[in-house]
């Protein structure tokens, strides 16, 4: 059936500020879907109350709007756009099925004429309703582990009486696990059955005897309106069942499942989907299966929409599910589409992968002090990494490079840990580091009988990490001369770093680059192409490897290469890949081939039609220089991709790779926060008190003459990470330890801490002549708390003329003495109307999209352009002000619950949205104000 001529106007519903189980792969599907919609020459509408993201952007629909993700927001767009005549609501996670069914209960599309498309309501209570959903497959002959229902404390205690433990407790329409736990032992019984009761916004759970140690699987799918299925990727849990898949290691395809399994499990889905609803779209299901000889399989969820894993897949496979899902729900059928990768053959094929995949997810633990870091059924992950590689074990050491977690990659680092207990104990009970400590065990002798039945992680996974260790220590007997070109040949195939192989032949990285390259042991580029090399593949969309032919030739075109942010965490997070997915796309305007580097599954940089040219490598010295010398580009954009570019920039300083806009010397001036303090100095600008130390007692003296309270830091950390503000002797001594400790060899800074101050901060263009302030923002908590964590008013709401004034020159003063070419942020601290310097930052920042959301024009596009030579003076400003925006930061504290919410120098919310006011008498503005000193701790 061709496409449904009758919808013209779609309404796409958004999942709101980043949290823990929903992060920004729905930000990459929303925006895969209003493209795919707009092709289509459909008018496109958008509710969303983030405005990190690139989807709330121009760029991506005709109509914005940056609301909270209510009833009464969709009302007000259904009013002023009545010619909306349908809404998709499964491109934003479970905030937008709830929202959408809320808005069906209430009657809203019937009176509005707007039908849903994409999913149907019956689909998404039976999926959402524990109760229906096994009583649905138990129709249909679809097993399940034994469960019951439970709307009441009693009803649950009755069944954990009748099933015995361990179980499982999943709340009904919660999202990312949400009140879900797995009990061990009956005294933790009452306490998680009163979580789940009260996460479940019906107050129910069902409780399942648990199936701990199975084997974990999830399929995507596709189906149109004429019933056909296609299955896009198959993808198997590292990690088994008792571990939420978002909290898992994953690998696709699916490596220890017989085809006959797969084949039965395939037949089990595809009845699934049909069983639930008629509807034509994407469907994300998991399984189980017995690790025994029987393969038994049981289902364990269906999720009607796409959802982390479908852009994982779509990553994995090459093929845009989001967009090809948003395609079948306005009526094409999948024999009707191109195959978004060959463009000559149909999109009605299931992708066969020549390479795998391997997703690690990424935590932040160290931001919740005192948090559980075990693993269960609640989601606790902020953000995840992809590697790809032509076997598992290079997919592995890409992904665990990818992390940024001060590791090379799985081992040869010299960091494991040798303690038996602490490992056995690991082990049991999983954790973020239980990959790091398999490996540790493997490498102590620990047998593979013993990890595997106390992690229950299939023996075929433990193999593969013993080869690798058997292959260290072949490595280890050679001296970097002897070396055998076999061994480092495998070595490289299997995914080792330069760096871990210079590890295990004690020498330096640069040695073994060298010596690689005198052996003709060169990355080459493979192209990621859904058919197995079948078909020719017009998509350039590459990975390395080490073989013989390289796919990815470089052109003779001027080509920019920009570098992205890597995993999402605290302090560092979608608002980069925004000003990334910008940078490339200004770059392509003034006729630059561009180049995107990255490593995030969940990201529009990563989508293969962004940039000319996308290379999905770890962000990781070694593959960025391979990447270099493989293109050859005029230079690099750093300032883009947050920390984590930036932290690259001393090395390709040191390389000769020119460095687009602001150059090295300058980031680092601003990083180094001594020098950049001397800069201040030298131009009269007021800063607070400080000091650098290398050691405990120097900081004890040095209070002495600064006074307390103190702000105490390492330098180079984005985030906050690691500062704490101190009241006496005591604390400054602990803490100055614990940072040299973990940060050895770098600077500590002390600075007197402005009590009672207000904070602000300016955001910036500068061409290195001119500079033109893009916003200022003042914050309505105090000084202290993460400016991250604060709610901040754009524009300032209660700063005096002198003030702002002093803001301003001090910004323009501070932009060209650094000699900034592109962004400038600046944080000041304001005590009896002197404005005070807490730091700059020559990079993007995270309220460069907020101010170009607020002011509605682009000034990433901008400022990409005066890097690569505009001046400022040739863009028109034109910012639309009108009333005030407010940055609402967003916390998961909800996801540790044993955690008191408190805030402090060091960042800890996940996410944001953004509040329009039209003056301060708004009650909002009120309230907020009211309890702005409720968090603050030291």
């Amino acid at each position: 059936m061709p496409r449904d001529n009758s919808i013209k106007s779609v309404l796409i519903i958004g999942s709101g500020p980043i949290i823990i189980g929903q992060a920004c792969e729905f930000d990459y599907s929303g925006s895969q879907a209003a493209r795919s919609l707009k092709e289509e020459g459909i008018k496109v509408t958008l509710i969303n109350s983030n405005p990190a993201t690139i989807m709330t952007d121009k760029v991506t629909a005709e109509n914005i709007y940056l609301l909270p993700l209510e009833v009464k927001s969709i009302v007000k767009i259904l009013e002023e756009n009545p010619d909306i005549d349908a809404v998709l609501p499964t491109m934003g996670g479970q905030t937008a099925l709830n929202l959408a069914m809320k808005c069906d209960e209430m009657g809203i599309w019937k009176k509005f004429n707007v039908r849903m498309i994409g999913v149907d309501i019956d689909a998404i209570e039976v999926t959402e309703d524990r109760d229906k959903f096994r009583a649905r497959m138990e129709s249909i002959g679809v097993g399940m582990a034994p469960s019951h229902i439970a709307k009441s404390f009693l009803e649950g205690k009755e069944i954990a009486q009748k099933f015995g433990f361990p179980l499982v407790i999943r709340p009904s329409f919660t999202l990312g696990g949400s009140g879900g736990s797995v009990v061990y032992q009956k005294e933790d019984f009452d306490k998680l059955l009163d979580r789940g009761l009260h996460t479940s916004p019906i107050h129910e759970v069902l409780i399942d005897k648990a199936v701990l140690g199975w084997k974990e699987y999830e399929l995507e799918l596709l189906r149109d309106s004429n019933d056909n299925v296609a299955i896009i990727c198959s993808i198997e849990n590292f990690d088994p069942m008792g571990v939420h898949t978002g909290d898992s290691i994953t690998v696709a395809p699916a490596m220890t499942l017989s085809d006959s399994t797969y084949q039965k499990m395939r037949t089990l889905a595809i009845k699934m989907m049909r069983s639930i609803g008629n509807f034509a779209g994407g469907c994300n299901v998991q399984f189980a299966v017995n690790p025994d000889d029987s393969e038994e399989i049981i289902a364990i969820e269906i999720n009607p929409r796409v959802s982390r894993s479908s852009a994982l897949a779509s990553k994995a496979t090459g093929y845009p599910i989001a967009k090809i899902a948003s395609k079948l729900a306005i009526g094409y059928n999948l024999d009707e589409l191109e195959n978004q990768i060959t463009k000559s053959t149909s999109a009605y094929f299931e992708p066969t992968l020549d390479y795998v995949i391997v997703k690690i997810p990424r935590w932040n633990f160290d931001k919740f002090k005192g948090a559980n870091r075990e693993l269960g059924f609640q989601m606790k992950s902020v953000g995840e990494v992809m590697g790809i590689g032509r076997c598992f074990q290079e997919a592995l050491q890409k992904a665990c490079q990818s992390l940024e977690i001060k590791r090379n990659g799985l081992g040869a680092d010299g960091r494991e840990v040798k303690n038996q207990d602490e490992l056995l104990k690991s082990l049991e009970r999983p954790s973020w580091n239980r990959l790091f400590h398999i490996y540790d065990a493997i490498k102590l002798g620990i047998s593979i009988k013993t990890i595997q039945k106390l992690t229950r992680i299939d023996p075929w996974f433990l193999n593969q990490i013993e080869e690798l260790i058997l292959l260290e220590n072949e490595i280890s007997k050679y001296s970097l001369k002897e070396l055998p070109r076999d061994l480092m040949y495998e070595a490289k195939q299997k995914g080792y770093a330069d760096r871990q192989i210079a590890h295990l032949l004690k020498c330096l990285e640069s040695e073994v680059f060298n010596r690689r390259r005198e052996l003709n042991i060169n990355r080459v580029y493979k192209l990621v192409d859904t058919c197995a090399a079948e078909f020719e593949a017009k998509t350039p969309y590459y990975y390395s490897t080490f073989e013989d032919e390289n796919e990815s030739i470089a052109t003779d075109k001027k080509k920019i290469v920009v570098l992205g942010s890597g995993p999402n965490r605290i302090g560092q997070g979608i608002e980069f890949d925004y000003s990334c997915v910008h940078g490339v796309l200004a770059a392509k305007e003034l006729g630059y081939e561009t180049i995107m580097i990255n490593c995030n599954p969940e990201t529009v940089s990563t989508d293969f039609n962004v940039a000319d040219k996308l290379y999905f490598e770890p962000v990781f010295w070694e593959h960025i220089y391979d990447i270099i010398l493989n293109e050859k580009p005029e230079g690099v954009i750093v300032q883009l991709g947050g920390q984590t570019a930036l932290k690259l920039a001393e090395k390709l300083e040191r390389y000769g790779i020119k460095i687009i806009g602001t150059d090295y010397k300058s980031l680092d001036l601003a990083e180094d926060r001594g020098s950049f303090s001397n800069l201040l100095k030298d131009n009269g600008i007021p800063y607070p008190k400080f000091g650098v130390i290398e050691d405990a007692e120097q900081a004890v003296e040095l209070s002495k003459e600064l006074g307390f309270p103190l702000l105490v830091r390492p330098s180079y950390v984005l985030g906050g990470q690691n500062m704490k503000i101190v009241i006496n002797e005591q604390e400054l001594e602990q803490h100055v330890v614990n940072l040299l400790k973990d940060h050895p060899g770098n600077q500590v800074l002390l600075d007197h801490f402005l009590e009672g101050a207000i904070e602000a901060e300016s955001d910036s263009i500068c061409d290195g002549t001119d500079n033109y302030i893009i916003g200022i923002m003042e914050h309505i908590e105090p000084a202290g708390i993460h400016s991250g964590d604060s709610y901040a008013v754009l524009p300032p709401f209660d700063l005096s003329e002198n003030v702002l004034k002093q803001i301003e020159q001090h910004t323009k003063t501070i932009a060209i003495a650094l000699k900034t070419v592109g962004l400038l942020n600046i944080q000041f601290a304001i005590k009896d109307e002197v404005v005070y310097i807490i730091e700059a930052n020559p990079r993007a920042s995270r309220t460069v999209p907020f101010i170009a959301k607020a002011y509605d024009e682009p000034y990433v596009n901008y400022a990409t352009k005066v890097m690569l030579g505009a001046k400022v003076k040739d863009f028109k400003f034109n910012p639309r002000k009108k009333g005030y925006a407010i940055k609402i930061p967003v916390f998961s504290y909800e996801k540790f619950p044993e955690v008191t919410k408190e805030l402090g120098p060091e960042m800890k919310s996940t996410g944001e949205a953004i509040y329009f006011i039209d003056d301060l008498t708004d009650e909002f503005f009120h309230n907020i104000y009211s309890e702005r000193n409720l968090y603050l701790s030291k």
